[in-house]
């Protein structure tokens, strides 16, 4: 006869089957793992490196990056390696407090280049009084995370110091400055490359130097500035000839984003555009050989 013990017994043992599949399917595989947060109009990036590792770029103008993590974090993993703020901007920064609150996080990342808003003091706040590590990079830095390495290009000693010095509370306060100071980096894994740009302008002239840390193919790149025109210019779209771009994009945002123009300089040099307007949260994963996106 079925009892209820049997009942309560039978939903156990299935549940803890279920728990774990999940924790086997979690565990690390080898793969670096770029998910591209859907977040409307702004930038969240979660990255999950081979070794179990992981950090988030950025968390976007609102909570929906919590939605991402829960979808691609490991349902028992709460903690983030790393998280790196790009720079101070509402769309970049405002989702990190409620994640800085739901997760353990082992280091905060930013550059000097600060802005002088309410999202930014209460982030600031939060981490310090938490004793959250923060580390404050510039170019030539680099970070190693397993076999994968992050290496800072940008800003520069010079450009954190002119937006430091002199007039820089005016300077702070200047959307098109800070987007200029934003921590621009380069992942690398194995043969995989990316070039993650926040919102700064990429021009030929400005980033000269940059490729010598690829292996002369760049499979992402992270289009700057969700696709403005005055994002990228031919030139050194020309030059990296990325395999793949990715705009973080809202849909019908009031800005045209991502730019005619924009779309035009990527379809010249055949470059594939995906966009989380239209496909929601973007998933690129590598063994540091090949890639595919899934």
């Amino acid at each position: 006869m079925f009892s209820l013990r049997t009942g309560y017994f039978i939903c156990g043992f299935v549940t803890g089957l279920i728990l774990l599949f999940h924790f086997l399917v979690s565990l690390p595989d080898g793969k670096l793992h770029i998910i591209v947060c859907d977040v409307g109009q702004g930038d969240a990036t979660y990255i999950r490196f081979a070794d179990g590792s992981d950090m988030l770029v950025d968390g976007g103008p609102n909570d929906k990056v919590l939605s991402c993590l829960g979808k691609y974090m490991p349902f028992w993993d709460r903690s983030i390696d790393v998280v790196l703020l790009t720079h101070a901007e509402y769309d970049h920064i405002q989702g990190l407090l409620s994640v800085v609150k739901r997760y353990k996080v082992g280091y905060f990342v930013r550059s000097a280049v600060s802005q002088d808003n309410e999202d930014y003091r209460s982030l600031l706040a939060y981490i310090h009084n938490h004793q959250v590590q923060e580390k404050m990079v510039m170019s030539g830095e680099r970070i190693s995370i397993g076999r994968a390495t992050v290496s800072v290009v940008w800003p520069s000693a010079e450009q954190i110091a002119a937006m430091s010095g002199p007039g820089a509370q005016v300077l702070g306060h200047s959307t098109e400055s800070v987007n200029e100071g934003s921590v621009v980096f380069w992942l690398r894994y194995g043969s995989f490359d990316a070039l993650f740009p926040g919102d700064v302008s990429l021009s030929l002239s400005a980033t000269h130097g940059v490729k010598q840390l690829a292996d002369n193919t760049v499979e992402l790149l992270k289009v700057p500035h969700h696709g403005s025109k005055f994002g990228m210019d031919k030139a050194f779209i020309g030059w990296l000839k990325p395999s793949l771009a990715i705009v973080s994009v809202s849909n019908n945002n009031t800005y045209g984003h991502p730019s005619a123009e924009i779309q035009t300089l990527l379809a010249d040099e055949q470059v594939k555009l995906l966009r989380t307007d239209e496909k929601g949260n973007i998933e690129i994963m590598s063994d540091g050989k090949g890639w595919f996106i899934q």
